[in-house]
């Protein structure tokens, strides 16, 4: 079992990601991310309410997977509005209940890059293989490659969970934090750890993006017609998602680089 030393240091080095001395400040980041985040919320909802009420929509394949990168970005705007609050009250809380909190979050955060890939392979299929479209994204098929992907996105955050565990006494999970992900990380090991699979799976997705969109391309200059005019519509989707991935991709790696610069600058 290791000392506590590096993990302690690794939350000092969040809470200075987090915290700042001046309440007007930490007040207007506040209300500005309640801006932000109730409207989009309720923009989520309200779609997700239109697939729920919709038979048709509810037999499409890209609507199903839709439908759950909204249910997955509604979850996680959520619980960062909470983390955002209760930081602003200036509420610890005992790491043992952050845990499942920021696996939440991380899982819903790596839920969206994962469907939007789904939904690329999707545009693929009805483009490029327009006669096993259907049998390929059933219904039933779809949900299965659903539950694929939160198997996966599950599997990551366990991993680190089980570190955590193996690695950590028993106070460790008592002290008292904020809820964010870097409390996951042992050590710089760790996080060079974490930050490398970050990287390949950037890699992958990429490369999956990369391959549908060039595939829909040679389709669309091979077609005639309305299925040229199909395959241009599926080329122009999958930019979109490319657009969508890249953003994602800032998103989950932009606290894994503040949280590295942050413990070589820390003394």
């Amino acid at each position: 079992m290791n000392d506590n030393s590096s993990q302690s240091g690794n939350s000092s080095v969040g809470m200075t990601l987090l915290m700042t001395n001046n309440p007007i400040e930490a007040s207007i980041q506040t209300a500005l991310v309640q801006v932000v985040v109730w409207p989009f919320l309720s923009v989520l909802l309200y779609m997700l309410f239109v697939y729920l009420k919709r038979e048709m929509l509810l037999a499409e394949a890209r609507y199903k997977l839709f439908a759950q990168s909204l249910f997955s970005d509604s979850c996680l705007l959520v619980m960062t509005d909470f983390v955002v609050i209760t930081m602003y009250l200036g509420q610890l809380m005992p790491i043992g209940f952050c845990i499942p909190v920021v696996i939440l979050m991380d899982v819903f955060s790596n839920i969206s890059p994962c469907i939007i890939i789904a939904m690329c392979l999707e545009r693929y299929a009805a483009i490029c293989m327009p006669l096993r479209h259907v049998k390929v994204f059933s219904p039933s098929r779809t949900l299965l490659y659903i539950a694929i992907i939160w198997f996966v996105c599950f599997s990551a955050s366990f991993g680190d969970l089980f570190i955590v565990l193996a690695f950590s006494t028993k106070d460790y999970f008592e002290e008292l934090t904020f809820c964010y992900y870097e409390i996951m990380f042992v050590d710089d090991w760790h996080m060079e750890m974490r930050g490398m699979y970050y990287i390949y799976d950037s890699l992958i997705v990429l490369s999956i993006v990369l391959f549908c969109y060039t595939s829909i391309i040679i389709v669309a200059h091979r077609a005639s017609g309305n299925d040229k005019q199909s395959a241009s519509k599926g080329q122009r989707t999958i930019l979109f998602h490319m657009l969508q991935l890249i953003l994602c991709t800032l998103e989950v790696i932009c606290p894994y680089v503040e949280s590295h610069f942050m413990s070589m600058l820390a003394p």
